[in-house]
């Protein structure tokens, strides 16, 4: 798996090409997960996907097969878009579909604001744009002191899914991955999330916008994605019954597919 150096620490990230190759190239889809997941939570949306667009993943710093920084390295929202633009230029990607979900659904919108140029369409799962009106985060440092990473992992796996949403490989793999978290990325990355505001800004993006919500986050009411979508001039919203934060993976084929059929109406298809 390729990786690039960027400051502090090395991301891993993945480029599958498995379109057919009697159909024009068009623009790849670039991934970006949120707190506590990894590029794979992405790959029950490749079948729904692959033969038409190219598919760009990596791992957020502290995540996965990415590094782990020191504790205390420098760490901005800014730091994790720099992050995205260059593994979209280690990859070769120039312009690109860019999606996000949580965390990376903010990070996603803060890079269309920055290179809006570079930024074919914007889809936002279960992500928001107002950190301060997100609830039930101020309690993960007290879970992680308590009962450390495997316990913070068990008391999110809550917050993401409903009971019968995954199979049981499918939630330990999930509760597995959240675990192996650098702690110290997690708890800085979510206090920026919490002070983030991006309102002001939004009605620059002129991009067709997707967004994906779930009817039942604990972090993000639906009155907060519609405020969302109050404010992008091109956005649609759908929003998925019996879904929790975990949105991306617990309701991957419905996912990808609102995705492709947006992605095929914006390209002509």
């Amino acid at each position: 798996m390729p990786t690039v150096q960027v400051p502090g620490c090395v991301l891993h990230y993945e480029l599958l090409d498995a379109t057919l190759p009697w159909l024009e190239h068009t623009d790849p889809i670039v991934f970006y997960h949120g707190l506590g997941a990894n590029a794979q939570i992405w790959r029950g949306w490749v079948p729904m996907l692959a033969d038409g667009y190219r598919m760009l993943g990596f791992d957020m710093r502290g995540h996965g097969r990415s590094s782990h920084p020191p504790v205390g390295a420098p760490l901005s929202l800014d730091l994790l878009v720099d992050d995205l633009f260059a593994v979209a230029d280690a990859a070769g990607v120039q312009r690109f579909h860019l999606v996000g979900e949580s965390i990376g659904g903010t990070l996603a919108l803060l890079a269309a604001l920055r290179a809006p140029e570079r930024i074919r369409t914007l889809t936002v799962s279960n992500g928001a744009h107002a950190g301060g009106a997100i609830g039930n985060l101020d309690d993960w440092q007290q879970i992680i002191d308590a009962r450390g990473m495997t316990g913070w992992s068990e008391h999110m796996m809550a917050a993401r899914f409903f009971p019968e949403t995954l199979s049981q490989a499918m939630y330990e793999w999930y509760a597995g991955m959240q675990a192996s978290v650098s702690p110290d990325v997690l708890l800085r990355a979510v206090r920026l999330l919490a002070a983030a505001d991006l309102s002001a800004q939004l009605p620059r993006l002129s991009m067709p916008v997707l967004l994906l919500h779930p009817d039942s986050s604990p972090f993000i009411p639906v009155a907060l994605m519609a405020d969302l979508k109050s404010r992008l001039p091109q956005s649609r919203l759908q929003v998925f019954a019996h879904s929790r934060h975990g949105l991306p993976f617990s309701h991957a084929d419905d996912c990808a597919e609102a995705l492709r059929q947006f992605l095929d109406e914006v390209d002509g298809r």
